[in-house]
């Protein structure tokens, strides 16, 4: 049983873009690197053989875990999913703190979270706490601080732009 790695479109073609660089672009280049450093002798001290070994095998390191999560890769499209009126994967929700300020997110996928731009890992502990709310319920976020309440204002189901 593997576990799925929900993403967005935009997420999937993120992974997929990176790949297919480190595969096409990167690697090769790096390989005719390490095959001119290997051809100038003593590779016990020869720098660029060296580095170049080291930096081929992170890009093959890099790749195989880009290739893992390609496949389990489940790419879920909110602005095409049905209308509901609770939060799930790809949902953009508005809540109020008890500050009174109210808060927008969007649940996206493990490698797509940026807290900075507003987007949070369907896993976080934020998300987990909005997922199957509806609008104008109570939750509950655990917090160094305590329990601290939303009220979910909004939920959305629109395209969500990672970069």
């Amino acid at each position: 049983m593997s576990i799925k790695n929900y993403t967005t479109p935009d997420g999937m073609k993120r992974l997929k873009d990176e790949a297919l660089r480190l595969i096409d672009v990167e690697r090769p280049e790096l390989v005719k690197v390490v095959s001119w450093a290997a051809s100038n002798g003593d590779r016990s001290e020869n720098g660029d053989y060296i580095y170049g070994k080291r930096k081929l095998r992170e890009i093959d390191k890099r790749i195989r875990l880009l290739t893992k999560k390609l496949d389990s890769a489940v790419a879920i499209d909110p602005a095409q999913r049905e209308e509901t009126d609770q939060v799930f994967f790809g949902a953009t929700v508005s809540f109020q703190k008890s500050t009174a300020k109210i808060e927008t997110v969007a649940i996206v996928g493990i490698d797509e979270a940026d807290a900075k731009k507003g987007l949070i890992s369907w896993i976080s502990p934020l998300a987990a706490s909005l997922l199957k709310s509806r609008i104008g319920d109570h939750v509950y976020l655990d917090t160094p601080n305590g329990k601290e309440e939303l009220k979910i204002t909004d939920i959305q189901y629109k395209k969500i732009t990672i970069d």
